[in-house]
C-alpha cells in the first residue's frame, strides 16, 4: 500500500477532506515563532475524525505533549535532543535530506523514514529518477521521495523501489 504524505500550512478542512487513509498530514508552518497549540488540537481531532494520521513538523516535544501520531524533522535541523524523549510505541520519527551527509544525519536521529528530495522539482536539490534511486540505496532506512510530484508524473514513481511520496501540490 502506498504512503502518501501531505504537508500543510493552514488548517483547510475542504483539502483533508480528500483524503484517504493512506495519507498522512504533516503541519509545518515555520513563519510562526511559536507553534499554536489550539491550532494543532482541531487539526489532531479532526483527522483522528477521519482516520487520518497527523505529525507536527519541528517540534517533536509538543508533538509528544499533545499526542500525535508522530513528528517530521525537517533537513536542517540536525539537533540529537529527542533521542532523550520517551514517547508511546506507536510514535513515528520521519525526516528529510537532500544528499548522502543529511541522509546519515537523519540515520543518527532514528528517523523511520526519510523524506528524499527533489525527485522532480528542478531546484537547487533537484535529483531526478536515476540519482534518486542510486541515493536510496544508501541506506536501510525506507525512503519518500518528496520535490514536485504531481498528477501529471505520478506513474513515474511506480520506478521507484518503494513508492510512498509526499507532497504539498499534488494533494491540492
Amino acid at each position: 500500500m502506498i504512503q502518501k504524505y501531505y504537508f500543510i500550512n493552514k488548517f483547510d478542512t475542504n483539502n483533508i477532506d480528500k483524503q484517504n487513509k493512506q495519507t498522512t498530514i504533516i503541519y509545518r508552518n515555520y513563519s510562526k515563532k511559536v507553534a499554536d497549540q489550539a491550532l494543532i488540537l482541531n487539526i489532531k481531532r479532526y483527522c483522528k475524525k477521519k482516520s487520518i494520521k497527523f505529525y507536527l513538523s519541528n517540534n517533536i516535544k509538543l508533538a509528544i505533549k499533545l499526542d500525535l501520531d508522530g513528528a517530521y524533522i525537517p533537513a536542517f535541523n540536525k539537533s540529537f535532543n529527542h533521542l532523550a524523549y520517551s514517547y508511546k510505541k506507536n510514535f513515528k520519527i520521519v525526516g528529510s535530506a537532500h544528499n548522502l551527509k543529511e541522509i546519515r544525519i537523519k540515520e543518527n536521529q532514528k528517523v523511520k523514514k526519510i523524506f528524499l528530495s527533489s525527485l522532480f522539482k528542478k531546484n537547487k536539490n533537484f535529483l531526478g529518477i536515476n540519482k534518486f534511486k542510486l541515493i536510496s540505496k544508501l541506506t536501510k532506512i525506507n525512503i519518500v521521495a518528496l520535490g514536485g510530484i504531481s498528477n501529471k508524473n505520478e506513474k513515474k514513481i511506480s520506478l521507484l523501489t518503494q513508492p510512498d511520496f509526499a507532497g504539498i501540490s499534488y494533494f491540492e
